[in-house]
């Protein structure tokens, strides 16, 4: 996104005009000097662009500075009462949020951007809740920022049980010297990932970020999503199950990455609530690892129950939302069915908050400034980038973005390649065919003579392909 001086903005906002966003989540997780999360980078980037922000609640509209955009910085707002308090008369023209839950009875006239991928969290009706449909505002999200984020902490969980060597109860063995490799290592056999399977249901940034990393370490990969995605997932190298069953089927680990879906305005249940039952864990291998770092009303509480008595999954990673009413203590959010299973099962789960990507603090920096442009747009132009659901009339769709090598692979990659990066692609790949075409052509006799001679360099073209690609953004799926 462009960034532009304090002037340039200023110039292209009605001067008599006061535009409000509330801020309602952390948007830096270091620490400063204070000990506090530092939202200083942020800062700076809406003050370069000419906005003003506030560590404080919007009070008298009439006392703002005009022809800026003000933007609030509320991160403590927390519970629906507080929410609905804050911004439920619309006093706030937009908002950006990461991993807070927008009631209903927030109102934003304006937009709403959600600082990642995915927008189940902005249940605000002004643009229809979570699915961005119906209503008059804009909603739109960053996806990709926290893509690779999540990824990573979905390998950690994997890790911590596969394999299965116990780590913690070695090293306390080996620091008080109460071991002997030759004769007790042997009691401690494990398989490494190589060959295991993983089942990733999703084949949006995240999962296909997860895929990656998977088949790094040598995993065998089966992939759930919509049809449209099987020639590309195929392409990639992985394998593709139409049926979410079919998928599980003689897993190893299944990671879920697809969403709430769309909510059901009369029942307020989401399409893909309870996606993950006993259909679907009871077709995995006995002893497999859940990881849900999605949404956590994706999964059948009850039926996970169920399978670790079982013993038909051994180990369960979920990353959801847990929110506490300062007053009262009382505890909401999606996390909650959860903690049902600690008293029985407490050995074998791993709850965390929300945290796996929110929690790495350049990912959220990023997709802060992000949504800050996004919003910016919004006014400046009435253009949309990333929008989810319906763009509302007289506002310009500008389609998605992505931070380099997340996502698909579109027109704009190939239309920004310098001559000198085409000419480059075009000198290996000549160089390659020409090897590749005299080894096809040759009788097999002589075959040797030419690997003989050119083997080192093909391989060499090979490994120069296969890095320009990366470099340049030209893998995975087209759109």
């Amino acid at each position: 996104m462009t960034t532009n001086t304090s002037t340039q903005v200023a110039d292209l906002i009605d001067p008599q005009a006061v535009y409000t966003v509330l801020i309602c989540d952390l948007v830096g997780l270091r620490l400063g000097p204070d000990g506090k999360p530092d939202p200083s980078e942020a800062r700076a980037h809406i003050e370069a662009k000419g906005g003003r922000f506030h560590l404080s609640a919007l009070g008298d509209k009439a006392d703002l500075e005009q022809g800026r955009v003000h933007f609030f910085y509320r991160p403590d707002l927390s519970t629906r009462e507080e929410l609905i308090e804050a911004a439920g008369d619309g006093r706030y023209d937009g908002v950006i949020a990461a991993a807070t839950f927008l009631p209903a009875e927030t109102v934003f006239p304006l937009a709403g951007v959600r600082i990642g991928a995915g927008t189940g969290n902005m249940g605000s009706r002004s643009w229809g809740g979570g699915s961005g449909e119906g209503g008059t505002a804009v909603l739109m999200n960053t996806p990709g920022i926290n893509s690779r984020a999540t990824a990573q902490m979905v390998m950690k969980a994997i890790l911590k049980v596969l394999p299965d060597l116990p780590v913690a109860l070695l090293h306390d063995r080996v620091a008080r010297g109460a071991f002997d490799t030759g004769r007790e290592l042997r009691d401690f056999p494990t398989e490494k990932l190589e060959g295991k399977t993983i089942a990733i249901i999703g084949y949006g940034n995240i999962g296909r970020e997860v895929a990656k990393l998977a088949r790094a370490f040598g995993m065998r990969v089966v992939i759930h999503a919509r049809p449209r995605h099987r020639d590309w997932i195929e392409a990639e190298g992985f394998a593709y199950a139409a049926d979410l069953v079919d998928a599980a089927e003689g897993a190893d680990v299944l990671s879920v990455h697809v969403g709430l879906g769309k909510q059901d305005a009369r029942t307020g249940r989401y399409a893909n609530a309870g996606l993950i039952g006993s259909d679907v864990l009871s077709r995995m291998n006995r002893g497999a690892v859940l990881v849900n770092y999605d949404r956590g009303e994706l999964v059948d509480v009850a039926a996970l129950g169920d399978a670790l008595d079982a013993g038909q999954v051994r180990h369960a990673a979920i990353d959801a939302d847990l929110f506490s009413d300062m007053s009262t203590g009382r505890l909401s959010g999606p996390m909650l069915p959860y903690l049902g299973l600690v008293e029985r099962h407490g050995a074998r789960l791993e709850l965390l908050p929300h945290a796996a990507a929110d929690t790495d603090h350049p990912s959220r920096v990023a997709g802060a400034k992000q949504a800050v442009d996004q919003i910016f747009d919004v006014i400046r132009r009435k253009s949309v980038t990333n929008a989810k659901g319906t763009v509302p009339e007289g506002y310009l769709s500008l389609g998605a973005t992505t931070p380099p090598g997340i996502g698909p692979v579109t027109a704009d990659h190939l239309l920004k390649l310098a001559a000198s990066e085409c000419s480059e692609l075009a000198d290996v790949c000549d160089r390659q065919s020409r090897l590749w075409k005299a080894l096809s052509e040759a009788p097999p006799a002589e075959r040797g003579a030419i690997v003989g001679e050119q083997g080192e360099e093909l391989v060499r073209l090979i490994d120069r392909f296969c890095l320009l690609a990366e470099k340049l953004n030209l893998r995975g799926p087209y759109q």
